[in-house]
């Protein structure tokens, strides 16, 4: 009996077939229900609250005081019963936000959302990514309230969703300016607390600078790694200077030594520094990682979804981090656990995300926050629920206002 090519073919087919689903990885009944019911899903309405959380104590860095966390929490609602969170946390001395302008954004942004399909997350940001220029909170809100939707839809925690697969990472704590016997003693607290790993504000005058440091690094010995962050504190003659000052303490990098708008001057401060760079205020979005790249201005960057306007945008940044050979840190604003949480699902899912620092709720009074990362002495643990796996405790969105 001869058999043709394109009968062979055919019979190849209807083997594969018999073979039977599960080994050739055709959709089951469940799966093919599920991708119909995404596939319908619609935005039906948001929600949006004034997210009010009062600090234990003014956080002081180089360039402002906070006294509290005035944020903003977002609720997005779809057709299909699936409701996704978000959180804008404006940062007035570095986004130039306020929680007044991330309302009127949340407000113009849903008007723009309801009808649209939440899982089209691309073409979304798309059509509200100009709000990101003057709010790139209220866009990162949106953002995650997106994501969140889609990882429940798939039954997944974001961070594998997204090809992650640190569950469980290190981050460090912060601590802000103040007399050189608070920071020392705030600091010898958290490494005696077992944190391996502390962040130091700096950049105001570079002696006093050394003088915190010097006695900061006496204090809680050569094993416990130390970051420095001037948040364009220092001139450049300034940073050289004190970055050469401080090489001896064994600094792990510095943060923002100097003016945001001024990459030139960031490039000439890398090149004489013994200490790695790290650019934060400088980097918002993806266009700014390519410019601060292109310029050779830093050896890591700082991705906040805060200012990047969500995970979208940081995992571009990532992306484009890796491709140049760069590690990057994930950072934060004053977030609750809930923009905590979406952070460290970016973190888990990128290899070159290397740094982390997810410690902005540690001054916070009080945690509504259901679910979402656990920390234990640095170690911070994912949730392996679907989503960003955390919501808001219900009581305390009652007591919220309601726009």
């Amino acid at each position: 009996m001869s058999l043709t090519r394109k009968g062979f073919l055919r019979m190849l087919g209807l083997g594969a077939l018999a073979a039977g689903s599960k080994a050739y990885g055709l959709p089951s009944r469940p799966l093919e229900k599920a991708r119909a019911a995404a596939g319908k899903l619609k935005i039906t309405g948001v929600e949006i609250y004034l997210f009010d959380i009062g600090l234990t104590s003014p956080f002081r860095i180089a360039i402002g005081t906070m006294t509290a966390a005035n944020e903003l929490l977002v609720r997005v609602r779809t057709d299909q019963g699936l409701t996704g969170i978000g959180e804008a946390c404006p940062f007035p001395p570095i986004t130039g936000e306020t929680q007044a302008t991330n309302a009127a954004a949340a407000r113009a942004i849903r008007d723009m959302i309801v009808g649209r399909d939440p899982l089209a997350i691309d073409d979304l940001l798309r059509l509200i990514g100009p709000v990101v220029h003057s709010n790139p909170s209220a866009v990162a809100a949106f953002d995650m309230a997106f994501f969140d939707i889609l990882g429940q839809a798939a039954g997944l925690p974001l961070f594998r969703l997204l090809g992650g697969t640190k569950s469980v990472f290190e981050t460090d704590i912060t601590t802000s300016i103040d007399t050189l016997e608070k920071m020392t003693a705030e600091s010898k607290g958290y490494a005696d607390g077992g944190y391996k790993t502390l962040k130091v504000k700096v950049g105001l005058d570079p002696d006093e600078d050394y003088a915190r440091l010097a006695a900061i690094r006496s204090a809680v010995g050569p094993k416990i790694a130390l970051r420095v962050d001037a948040n364009q504190g220092w001139t450049v003659p300034q940073a050289v200077y004190a970055l050469r000052k401080l090489e001896p303490l064994s600094i792990q990098f510095c943060e923002q030594p100097v003016l945001a708008s001024d990459t030139a001057g960031l490039a000439a401060v890398r090149d004489r520094s013994p200490i790695p760079i790290m650019a934060d205020e400088a980097l918002f979005g993806p266009a700014d990682a390519v410019k601060l790249i292109r310029a050779g201005a830093c050896d890591t960057f700082n991705i906040k979804l805060m200012k990047a306007g969500g995970i979208l945008n940081s995992v571009r940044i990532a992306h484009i981090a890796d491709a140049a050979n760069m590690r990057c840190m994930v950072g934060c604003m004053l977030e609750s656990r809930l923009g905590l949480t979406a952070a460290a699902h970016v973190v888990s899912s990128q290899a070159n995300i290397v740094y982390a620092d997810l410690d902005g709720n540690s001054e916070h009074a009080a945690d509504p926050v259901i679910g979402g990362i656990a920390v234990k002495a640095g170690t911070l643990t994912m949730p392996e629920t679907p989503g960003l796996g955390c919501d808001v405790d219900p009581a305390f969105v009652k007591k919220l206002t309601r726009i």
